[in-house]
């Protein structure tokens, strides 16, 4: 029977000294004022000098370092635990060619550095690491595009398909990340496309869904018909997601309707619905469970008991992000589950956005910070009971 209220089982990695730095940080991160604050003033406090102390304190606790090459301590020390890895060269929101060449070639060394290294299951990207956020606008709103427009993305094409042939090749399952709703329908064009042609035999390509969008579940069944008539596999990680507020704020400004649900309850209804959906048809979809909801992660589990599906059933894979929600990631993994953990990388500079969405969802998300509170001081309170 999985419990997620074993905290020995889920700070077995962490030191006295890492528990006390994650306890003063998520103290700082529930506060809204605090938050909100260093969201502005982040990248100031860099220009300023002030890089050691964001690298000892917020990017210590989410990121895997700046490079590949420091992430092989994380990927080790998870990896004692049978946890794996989801590499993910953090940058987004670059507008060069340089600079999503740039990213490509990280992305290609990050399948390089997991194809046969069982503690990497996956690797991921963002398709706004490799194409301007604009010319995403564009192909998304269906407009017609300049004949250099057409070559740029023509660009970008070749790049998500360089990557997702290169993962099939290595054998290497990868993600394509979801972003802003307005952005997302051209995504979503580059993902089916990738999975048509990749996943004939099984899932290496996965898009993501995000349930906190009321249209997503209906899309991940338009996608398993899709890939029903196609004879391809569907690979699917489901989220719920981390754009609400910019979702709502936008979708306020310029006078349409929201893309979020109405509520939480609706959010999680959606992905507690598509979680049923997956196991029910797991012999054309393989899934990712991104989620840091104790509920959801239960019910997962209980609908595989229910079919039979063996907790190492590699087309069934929890995730959680690093730094986060470890009493799930690590009491699933030591009943045998498959779970990985979400670990960015990047230049301080460059992981920035992703940190400060961290910080903001940790902050919105009711309860959360809270939670992740009282699992470290119940932690703290067991060690100092049994010196």
């Amino acid at each position: 029977m999985v419990s997620f209220d074993n905290t020995e089982n889920a700070f077995k990695a962490k030191s006295n000294s890492e528990l006390k730095r994650s306890y003063w940080l998520f103290k700082l991160i529930g506060n809204q004022v605090m938050v909100k604050f260093g969201a502005k003033t982040a990248p100031l406090a860099l220009n300023l000098g002030f890089k050691g102390l964001i690298k000892n304190t917020i990017f210590k606790q989410f990121v895997g370092g700046e490079n590949i090459h420091d992430c092989s301590r994380t990927i080790e020390q998870l990896g004692k635990y049978n946890i794996g890895t989801i590499l993910d060269y953090s940058v987004e929101g670059k507008e060069s060619e340089e600079d999503f060449d740039h990213c490509l070639a990280e992305t290609l060394e990050t399948i390089h550095k997991a194809k046969g290294d069982k503690n990497i299951p996956f690797c991921v990207f963002k398709v706004t690491g490799l194409a301007r956020f604009d010319l995403l606008t564009k192909v998304s709103e269906n407009h017609v595009l300049s004949v250099d427009e057409d070559k740029e993305w023509n660009r970008v094409k070749q790049r998500v398909d360089t990557i997702c042939r290169t993962a099939a090749e290595s054998d290497q399952p990868i993600f394509i990340d979801a972003e802003e709703s307005w952005i997302q329908p051209a995504i979503d064009r580059l993902a089916d496309d990738n999975m048509a042609a990749y996943n004939k035999s099984k899932a290496i390509v996965y898009n993501t869904y995000q349930m906190y969008r009321h249209d997503r579940l209906s899309y991940l069944k338009e996608t398993f018909e899709k890939a029903k008539a196609a004879h391809f596999h569907v690979g699917a990680k489901l989220v719920r997601g981390a754009y609400m507020e910019k979702e709502r704020r936008r979708a306020t400004e310029m006078h349409y309707p929201s893309p979020i649900q109405p509520d939480k309850l609706s959010s999680d209804n959606d992905y507690n619905e598509a979680l049923r959906f997956c196991v029910e048809h797991l012999d054309r979809i393989s899934i990712c469970a991104g989620t840091h909801n104790e509920q959801s992660s239960l019910l997962l589990v209980n609908l595989m008991n229910e079919k039979k599906v063996a907790a190492s059933d590699k087309r069934i894979y929890f995730s959680q992000l690093l730094g986060m929600s470890d009493h799930i990631s690590y009491n699933l993994s030591l009943n045998g589950y498959n779970v990985a953990k979400y670990v960015p990388y990047g230049p301080v500079k460059d992981v920035l956005p992703y940190l400060i969405r961290r910080a903001q969802e940790n902050t919105s998300v009711k309860g959360q910070t809270g939670r992740e509170l009282n699992l470290i001081i119940k932690e703290k309170k067991r060690r100092a009971a049994v010196k």
